[in-house]
């Protein structure tokens, strides 16, 4: 039998949000797993409780000062950790931590071979920089992650795809200039949405020149512009050939978000899976770690990131 597809679960990343009427709201992980129960997949998925980051794991990609100023403004409770996205819930300090945490544990999941492919749902915070809070982004799980898959597991070329409607800018300018982390990231064109980067001449700097791939999309582009664009990426991927594919999957793609302006179908979300497990397969021992990213109209992340689930379970 092939090994289970891990999902992650539990009070403490369903515990990271900003509550009502904030669109990054709690209810975002026990929508999700409702909809996954339904779905029935019994043994083909195994659920696995998140851990928190320690201090040394935030430190691999973000400054002591920002871990600071996050651990400080968590323990009052007010104000903002940006410019007005991100409040300073009290407790989020430890909630951010913990989805640093869960992905963490889905890697080393992975790479203990207990699995080859997990999926964590209130993770990709990929809006996060080095030094600084973004778009509801408290800690870069996926930035994490890399710098932990090298520093840990002694990998080098790790491949990050991003689906998401808005730009992964703390992926990419926190790995602008790093030639081994491959970027490839299809977006709504900044020029109509938050955060108002990744035009299609960003392709890194210095030695990583041309392992950035961005592709900013229309506003109500849909499933054949996506299927498109897509071909771009597995080429590039494939290319590529990675150690390790980190899969940010935002629901906010989807047509019906209240945030953004893209009009693709769950579909879109199945079909990229499906083709990031037969390169993971080809390439790197069929290593997916899934997070979920945005998505603010719950019925489509609920039923987005369960297509995610279910291609992994197809692939296994």
């Amino acid at each position: 039998m092939s090994e289970p597809v891990l999902v992650y679960r539990g009070d403490e990343i369903a515990s990271y949000g900003f509550g009502d009427p904030h669109p990054f709201g709690l209810d975002r992980h026990g929508v999700f797993h409702d909809e996954l129960a339904r779905a029935g997949f019994g043994d083909a998925i195994e659920y696995a409780a998140p851990g928190a980051a320690s201090i040394d794991d935030l430190l691999l990609f973000h400054t002591a000062d920002y871990i600071d100023k996050v651990s400080r403004m968590s323990a009052e409770g007010e104000g903002y950790l940006d410019d007005g996205d991100t409040p300073a819930m009290a407790g989020i300090f430890d909630a951010a931590s913990s989805v640093v945490g869960a992905t963490l544990a889905a890697v080393d999941a992975i790479m203990d071979g207990k699995a080859r492919r997990a999926f964590v749902p209130i993770a990709g915070l990929h809006h996060a920089g080095r030094n600084h809070a973004a778009g509801f982004c408290v800690f870069n799980d996926c930035g994490v992650a890399a710098e932990y898959l090298r520093k840990q597991h002694g990998l080098q070329r790790i491949a990050y795809v991003d689906i998401d409607a808005h730009h992964g800018d703390g992926m990419f300018y926190g790995f602008e200039d790093d030639q081994d982390l491959i970027i490839a990231d299809i977006h709504e064109d900044g020029r109509y949405l938050y955060p108002g980067t990744g035009a299609a001449s960003e392709t890194g700097t210095g030695p990583a020149h041309g392992t950035k791939l961005n592709i900013p999309m229309p506003p109500g582009a849909g499933d054949s512009d996506f299927q498109r664009a897509w071909a771009r990426v597995e080429a590039y991927i494939d290319d590529a050939k990675p150690e390790f594919i980190l899969f940010q999957c935002g629901a906010d793609s989807l047509e019906g978000d209240p945030i953004t302006h893209l009009c693709y179908s769950e579909q879109a979300h199945a079909d990229a899976a499906t083709a990031l497990c037969r390169l993971a397969d080809k390439h790197c021992g069929g290593k997916v770690v899934g997070t979920g990213g945005g998505g603010y109209n719950r019925h489509n992340l609920a039923r987005a990131w369960t297509r995610v689930v279910q291609s992994f379970v197809a692939a296994a």
